[in-house]
């Protein structure tokens, strides 16, 4: 299976920031597409479906279409993902209700994690939605990777970390 189509989905509060460099260095040493859903208009989710003519929709659209391994690439703040990444992660339920067919082809998709954070390692439990997420979805979890920047660059323990992450989504 080492060619189907991977997608980075990246949320952050600045797009520009940390986690940008890291989603960088894997973009340059990898075939991988961008999604950065920081600057799209992505409405959190609400039961009367205000948010239908938003951005949601069609970049799941194109996901369900294009890629078979989809990346989410987010900032650690607070222990949790990025706020914009728990909008679009709440908004996923909308591939059950209202958009079921786009839904159905999600499954069976894999599903990584890339985060980035001031720590080295991510704290128990950050990974529980992403993979209690796959599962509910019928997807396949992945591999994850967390790296950090010094002195405004990636250093060469997270190089390798993220080499070793690109190998792994690549098998």
């Amino acid at each position: 299976m080492g060619n189907k189509k991977t997608v980075i989905v990246m949320a952050s509060s600045r797009s520009k920031g940390e986690t940008r460099k890291i989603v960088d260095f894997v973009l340059e040493n990898s075939d991988f597409d961008l999604i950065d859903i920081s600057g799209k208009n992505i409405g959190y989710f609400d039961y009367d479906y205000k948010n239908k003519d938003d951005d949601f929709i069609p970049i799941c659209a194109d996901i369900a279409e294009n890629y078979d391994h989809i990346i989410f690439a987010t900032p650690v703040y607070w222990y949790i993902m990025s706020a914009p990444m728990k909008a679009f992660f709440d908004r996923l339920y909308d591939l059950f209700t209202t958009h079921k067919d786009i839904g159905r082809k999600w499954k069976g998709k894999t599903m990584s994690v890339l985060s980035c954070g001031e720590d080295k390692f991510v704290v128990d439990g950050f990974l529980m939605a992403f993979k209690e997420t796959a599962k509910y979805m019928t997807m396949n979890y992945g591999t994850e990777a967390h790296g950090w920047i010094e002195n405004d660059e990636v250093p060469d323990a997270v190089k390798e970390l993220l080499n070793g992450f690109i190998n792994k989504v690549n098998s």
